[in-house]
């Protein structure tokens, strides 16, 4: 999956897919509407096995898509399958993964897929764009990080790191701690906002309005069709696909790690001299356990 800024085609349109379906006759709606509200289920059929599902003609339904936006089926099913992410639950996760294969199985599931998220990851960087959004954040005047839930862990690990290294950086996670906070940002400020599958509420909503506001905004998320996609500036993917029903953020750590790096060597010699002075507290401060 691509990491760019900009959504593709399909991407654009695919993102409330209710808008999709309105220019639909309302006879084709219905034939649509189930693959859209139950897309995990059909992702995987083919064109004519579809057909055949639905009693209708492959092309009939190569029409549909074709009227929703969509170049070809192919484009159709890529984008049930990041729907199908989007609106996956934790039961449905957990029920799709291997059943029989015993906890060995399980554990290899996960590894494996964990890897696959980090060749994902790697494949569709765009090592520049993360070297410009280094340049954004030390041009900063402050830099506000939205993140709840799952992701407010992510959040936290990233607003420690940059803070060790003299970047200003404010993690927000709750409704109101984002509602309130917003009304401040300007356009001097940079926002990432890290929200997974449908994306969090307070996320994308304080996300809009910083857009609004003027403040760059950057996105990591799971899907071009996340409403944090749409609503930032650029966006990075992360793909969180796993047997863990809670969903895999190995791909995100990683993320999180290389942007850290790239932080902390843009300007090496601060950095160090950043360390050095915090050095003495690493080696004989009050925070470390001695038994003497």
């Amino acid at each position: 999956m691509a990491s760019r800024g900009k959504p593709t085609r399909s991407a654009k349109n695919s993102n409330n897919f209710p808008m999709m379906v309105r220019g639909l006759s309302a006879k084709r709606q219905e034939v649509i509407r189930p693959l859209l509200e139950n897309p995990r289920k059909y992702v995987l059929y083919s064109l004519r096995a579809l057909a055949k599902e639905f009693n209708s003609a492959p092309a009939t339904l190569l029409r549909i898509a074709r009227e929703m936006g969509f170049a070809s089926y192919r484009d159709f099913r890529t984008y049930l399958h990041e729907l199908a992410i989007a609106q996956a639950t934790p039961l449905e996760v957990l029920e799709s993964s291997a059943q029989d294969s015993g906890v060995e199985g399980q554990i290899e599931e996960s590894l494996n897929r964990d890897m696959a998220n980090i060749r994902a990851l790697r494949n569709s960087l765009d090592v520049g764009r993360v070297k410009a959004l280094v340049k954004k954040l030390y041009a900063a005047d402050f830099i506000l990080i939205f993140g709840g839930d799952m992701a407010e862990s992510l959040a936290y690990f990233l607003e420690y790191n940059l803070a060790v290294i003299g970047l200003k950086s404010m993690t927000l996670s709750g409704a109101g701690q984002i509602s309130h906070r917003v009304r401040q940002i300007t356009r001097r400020d940079v926002v990432i906002a890290i929200s997974y599958r449908r994306g969090l509420r307070q996320t994308v909503e304080g996300l809009r309005q910083a857009k609004n506001r003027g403040a760059y905004c950057v996105g990591v998320t799971d899907s071009s069709i996340s409403p944090v996609a749409r609503y930032a500036d650029e966006f990075f993917l992360t793909p969180t696909e796993g047997p863990l029903f809670a969903g895999s953020y190995v791909a995100a750590m990683s993320f999180l790690n290389l942007l850290l790096v790239s932080c902390s060597n843009y300007r090496r010699s601060r950095t160090l001299a950043i360390l050095r002075e915090a050095e003495k507290e690493q080696r004989a401060g009050f925070r470390w356990y001695s038994e003497v």
